[in-house]
């Protein structure tokens, strides 16, 4: 980390607040670029139907909004009352982006005091949203004129309702704001105990959740960005930012007690604990990228959110923080209290008497190693009563009701439902030109038979389209709108003349492509990240055994965070939006890959370095135990908070996401990967020699010894470290090191002995050369020292950097 040993370091916090001061702009800025983005998928039949009406009856245009007028004194039929539908209609059949405004038929029990009427609008959604605002301010205005106050009108429909929900997203991300933070400090400062630490991590999240948001928001002046993706990008930033911050504070801190220097445990922090993040942010982009197999831009833009904002994190912490906790390393108070030692002896890892004052993650490591299979059945069981209610988990389209039931589309929508146009369906059956419209009369009394159809009239633009408007009482977003589309499909295939094309749009048809698209997409996704996980932890750790256990593992944890999810909506009496898992199993599956990084790349580096798997095992769980429970307590805490945000989507992804890590970093990572590893031994780390040629010959997340060929090569690198006085004795400093920091015998610090004799293993390397270097004033890299070195000969090589570095 060269950077953060001179003014570089200083250039590099410069430009990361530049960063931070852009983001702080664009957010704001680029708001009104954010919108709701309706569910639909391009290329659909209900998509290809709506091109088709647009073209052939420009006055319908690609999507037809509602008028409900509603009074409180007037009926429908009054003078006033018509004269006031009729301005409104005309005014608002003469606004830019508007085709024709019609007058529906009121349905046979519909409220006396309400009319309704259907406005085609032209134009793509990014020009509806836009014309919006004056549309609805334009039909207001003119019904409260002309009946003077008494007549009151809602703009409703799909643009206008999704519109409803762009402004929920920005009052629930204000909202969050205001909870998480002062939540997640305290964690913090209960966790690491201490107020600087703590401040320094959740400030470090907040710059993460910060530069996201702000990269989102500049994008949204390019692509069309939907506003929950800014909650998303908000959420996950600051997150991801607590879980690597923790990471890195944790790692340094421990450097720092083991005696090594603030600088040189920055380094060491960033060289170990970011590595292992940096596959960790790289899973995160991965499973987030494979969104893009939905077709859908609501679902991509939440893809993009997600991995723009893994890969900004990742970047930031592994940059800024080394050399934050280079200057202010000292103003944490770190106690150098030393530590029990972190070796094992030779005897076997279960026994009492093995390690030195073991703290409660140890003997809880211990004991695991001693009962593995009482515990393994028990987690088991417990995930098996939590996956057991998946089965019941319903899910269906959205339109958020919680949301908008106080907006003035969500009043028009409800208006719409209670007198049976709850929706409306669009028939386009094209005929050849100069042929007479297609006969709809078959048709109109086989619908009028069923129930749920209210109304059914015809439309013809006197050339090749004939349009059948069919309106019904099954509200757009539940299971039954989907079957009542299917069901006038059927009805239009047997009554209309043999041969007849039929196209059906509307915001039932397009609610019912999108879901059965997502639930499709469901199992693609699952798959892509299974893939893309596989792979990755196989480069990683160069394991056949580990991916798949680590897939495994993410499954159980993701079907228990769904059954538990299930368990919560049928208690609410929620329906759970297919968005809503899509999006969370590519979250689940990164975050939980996160984890099991942590842990397993402490377990491989001790196991590649002792060969003993058991031992490897407990080390690895104590030292990665404490991290890994407070960043998911955090974590959670994050997630959690969603549940106070309106909208119900955001909700079910908190409570699903927040249930996931919880489970995930206590009955996988501190009950189910252990004991496995435990119980699998040597065939942990065997992979296929086919995949061993294939794979890279020195994967970047262990910490190997080094070759034979650089025996005795422990060189002198660049430094500032002031040298200490050239009378000390190095035999005597490293004596004292090992003696008093890694509780090595008296006796068996002799010149012959060497490295892989005192059990120094390559982490124990690293931390020996961090104290060295800052008591005997040299800099020194740990990397070129193997196990089979002397003492004697580090005692030589570090009296000739010494020589060195005072020599004029």
């Amino acid at each position: 980390m060269p950077w953060s040993d001179t003014r570089n370091g200083r250039y590099v916090v410069l430009l990361w607040a530049v960063f931070a001061l852009g983001a702080c702009l664009a957010v704001p800025a680029a708001q009104e670029r954010l919108r709701g983005i309706a569910p639909q998928v391009p290329g659909s039949s209900s998509d290809q139907a709506a091109r088709l009406i647009a073209d052939r009856m420009p006055g319908l245009g690609s999507e037809q909004m509602l008028l409900a007028f509603d009074s409180p004194s007037l009926r429908a039929d009054q003078q006033p009352y018509r004269r006031a539908v009729a301005a409104t209609l005309e005014a608002v059949g003469k606004a830019d982006g508007v085709g024709r405004a019609l007058p529906l038929a009121r349905p046979r029990g519909a409220d006396p005091r309400q009319a309704h009427a259907l406005v085609g609008t032209e134009g793509d959604a990014e020009t509806r949203r836009r014309l919006l605002p004056r549309w609805r301010a334009t039909a207001e205005r003119t019904a409260a004129t002309a009946s003077g106050g008494r007549v009151s009108v809602a703009v409703t429909g799909l643009t206008p309702v999704f519109a409803e929900l762009h402004q929920a997203d920005l009052r629930d991300l204000r909202r969050l704001e205001l909870v998480t933070a002062p939540i997640v400090l305290l964690l913090l400062v209960l966790g690491l105990r201490s107020l600087g630490a703590a401040l320094l991590t959740a400030a470090t999240a907040g710059t993460c959740a910060l530069l996201s948001a702000g990269l989102l928001s500049a994008l949204a002046l390019l692509w069309p960005v939907d506003s929950m993706a800014l909650t998303v990008a908000t959420t996950i930033g600051f997150g991801l930012g607590l879980d690597y911050a923790l990471l890195f504070v944790l790692r340094h801190r421990d450097l720092v007690r083991a005696g090594a220097g603030h600088r040189e445990a920055a380094a060491a922090a960033r060289t170990t604990a970011g590595r292992a993040m940096l596959w960790c942010g790289g899973a995160v982009v991965v499973t987030s990228a494979i969104l893009y197999v939905i077709p859908s831009q609501m679902v991509r833009t939440m893809g993009l959110a997600a991995g723009l904002t893994a890969l900004v994190t990742a970047t930031t912490v592994w940059t800024v923080l080394p050399v934050v906790l280079t200057r202010l390393g000292p103003r944490l108070r770190w106690d150098r209290r030393t530590p029990s030692r972190p070796l094992f002896t030779k005897a076997a890892p279960d026994d009492r008497d093995a390690c030195v004052r073991p703290d409660r993650w140890e003997r809880w490591a211990v004991h695991l190693m001693r009962h593995p299979w009482p515990w393994l059945a028990g987690a088991l069981a417990v995930l098996a009563l939590a996956i057991a209610p998946v089965g019941g988990l319903l899910l269906t389209p959205n339109l958020d009701r919680a949301a908008i039931t106080h907006s003035t589309a969500g009043v028009g929508l409800e208006q719409l439902e209670r007198n049976g146009l709850a929706n409306t369906t669009l028939l386009a059956l094209p005929h050849r030109a100069g042929q007479d419209p297609v006969d709809t009369r078959p048709l109109a009394a086989v619908l009028h038979d069923d129930p749920r159809v209210t109304a059914v009239s015809t439309l013809d633009n006197g050339r090749d389209l004939t349009l059948a408007v069919v309106s019904d009482r099954v509200p757009v977003d539940t299971v039954g709108s989907a079957r009542l589309v299917r069901d006038i499909r059927s009805a239009a295939a047997r009554a209309l003349p043999a041969g007849q094309p039929v196209h059906v749009a509307g915001p039932a048809a397009a609610m019912a492509d999108f879901h059965a698209t997502l639930r499709a997409a469901l199992w693609h996704v699952g798959g892509f990240c299974a893939a893309g996980a596989l792979l990755l932890m196989l480069v990683a750790f160069r394991s056949l055994l580990i991916p798949i256990k680590a897939l495994l593992m993410n499954a159980l944890a993701t079907a228990a965070a769904f059954g538990l999810l299930a368990r919560f909506t049928d208690l609410t009496g929620d329906h759970v939006n297919i968005v809503v898992p899509v999006l969370a199993l590519t979250i689940v599956f990164g975050l939980s890959l996160d984890y099991e990084v942590f842990l397993v790349h402490r377990i491989t580096a001790y196991y590649r370095a002792h060969g003993d798997h058991r031992a490897a095992v407990v080390r690895g769980l104590t030292e990665t135990a404490r991290p890994i429970t407070l960043a998911a307590v955090t974590m959670a805490a994050v997630f959690a908070a969603l549940l106070t945000t309106q909208r119900q989507d955001l909700r079910h992804l908190g409570f699903l996401v927040a249930t996931a890590v919880l489970v995930d970093a206590t009955l996988i990572r501190m009950v189910l990967v252990p004991t496995l590893m435990r119980l699998f031994g040597h065939l942990n780390w065997w992979l296929p020699p086919l995949l061993r040629a294939l794979s890279p010959k020195e994967p970047a997340d262990t910490e190997r010894p080094a070759p034979p060929t650089q025996r005795n090569q422990i060189q002198r690198q660049p430094s500032e470290v002031t040298p200490m006085d050239d009378t000390i004795n190095t035999f005597d400093v490293i004596r004292t090191a090992l003696t008093s920091t890694f509780r090595v015998p008296e006796d068996e610090v002799v010149p012959g002995a060497t490295l892989e004799q005192l059990e120094l293993d390559s982490l124990a390397l690293a931390e020996f050369a961090l104290i060295l270097e800052e008591r005997l004033g040299v800099k020194i890299d740990s990397e070129h020292a193997v196990r089979t070195t002397t003492l004697a000969e580090v005692a030589r090589h570090l009296e000739e950097l010494r020589s060195a570095t005072v020599a004029p």
